[in-house]
């Protein structure tokens, strides 16, 4: 079986000689390393991410700051103190599914706001707003902006200083979700939303930025972090310390290790080669054996591309062609808190090597072929 379902970073690019060098020094001392730590994070690690942060344009102090485990973590964090039953939020459509589960166990209302080749479409959230009961105002919006999940869009500058204006008038948090920023495939990317926001004198930033080293260093780690306004962070303490205490103090020590030793920077160059020759195979390959029976855009970074259905395809017999064939994708309705249209599946480059892919893709094509005979043209 091939899989261009999960989000997995490849094992191949797990710097693991750096981490068990990391591991060693942390049990060098173990009473550190195996006590409880503070719920805000540990001091060191706190410093280390307020650098890679600042490096990233994302300037905070350490009370602006929390390590939570993993980005996933933040998030729900920021809505059990954020949001309550009946809430309206927003939603880039489609979006990452784990932030639609967190908003539907808190009761949520979710508005969706479209997407397209490039990203959330920003001069549609005008019209979501007046579409909303008198009276109602959206808490939060909830985006990937920098090569999301699941459609690998990169917002350009001028839709995040809208998006930012937005915000502001209406009153109105932005969740900037950045696992994937350093991932780029083409060199430079906007800036952040959060640090376009802080650029602006004298005005308050709408902007949350949650980040992880889940997809350049290692997963297992479960290392992520928010920041925000002191008091959004003092809060999201408070609330972590019901759901873990701390995030794992052996995690925090080793990735705080990992971070000081100089080695991440060149993991992640690692990461951005390796990542663009598989997403240039996958997307080679699509064009050579599906051509106009579908539709994508090639990614620019991140590990994933979208992809729709422009020929008449049965989406209940292609998924099941498929697995039959040997090859598995996330059917793209997993993206949407309501009905998905048309037919569409999110493919991640990431973990198979360029051979797999090519493979996979021949595989999909073959599934493609065995279910879309027999269907009616669309209309």
């Amino acid at each position: 079986m091939i899989s261009f379902a999960g989000g997995y970073p490849s094992p191949a690019l797990f710097d693991a000689e750096g981490l068990s060098q990391a591991a060693e020094r942390v049990f060098a001392e173990p009473a550190k390393a195996l006590q409880y730590g503070p719920t805000e994070g540990s001091a060191p690690l706190r410093q280390a991410l307020l650098r890679l942060s600042r490096d990233r344009g994302v300037a905070c102090s350490a009370d602006e700051l929390l390590v939570t485990t993993g980005s996933q973590q933040a998030f729900d964090l920021l809505v059990r103190t954020l949001v309550q039953p009946g809430d309206v939020v927003l939603l880039e459509a489609p979006a990452y599914p784990a932030a639609i589960q967190a908003l539907r166990l808190a009761g949520a209302v979710i508005h969706e706001v479209p997407m397209d080749a490039e990203g959330l479409r920003t001069e549609l959230i005008e019209d979501t707003l007046k579409g909303l009961p008198p009276g109602a105002k959206p808490k939060l919006l909830y985006t990937v902006p920098t090569f999301s999940n699941p459609r690998g869009t990169l917002l350009p500058h001028a839709r995040r200083v809208a998006l930012i204006e937005v915000a502001r008038r209406h009153g109105f948090l932005i969740v900037e979700d950045d696992p994937y920023g350093e991932l780029t495939f083409t060199g430079a990317t906007p800036q952040p939303l959060y640090a376009l926001a802080q650029n602006e004198p004298g005005a308050e930033n709408p902007v949350v930025y949650l980040s992880s080293l889940s997809k350049t260093v290692a997963p297992a780690l479960r290392i992520g972090w928010m920041v925000a306004s002191a008091e959004i962070v003092r809060r999201c303490v408070v609330a972590k310390q019901t759901v873990d205490l701390c995030t794992s103090p052996i995690a925090q020590l080793i990735a705080c290790e990992y971070l000081q030793s100089g080695r991440y920077p060149g993991t992640v160059t690692k990461a951005r080669d390796e990542y663009k020759a598989r997403a240039e195979a996958m997307a080679d390959t699509l064009d050579a054996t599906l051509g106009a029976r579908v539709r994508f855009e090639r990614a620019q970074g991140g590990m994933f591309l979208w992809m729709e259905c422009t020929a008449p395809v049965d989406p209940q017999r292609l998924f099941t062609t498929a697995v039959e064939e040997g090859v598995l994708f996330v059917p793209g309705a997993a993206f949407y808190s309501r009905v998905a249209k048309g037919v569409s599946m999110r493919l991640s480059f990431a973990a198979p090597d360029v051979s797999q892919i090519r493979e996979g893709v021949a595989r999909l094509s073959r599934a493609f072929d065995s279910s879309t005979s027999n269907i009616p043209a669309l209309s």
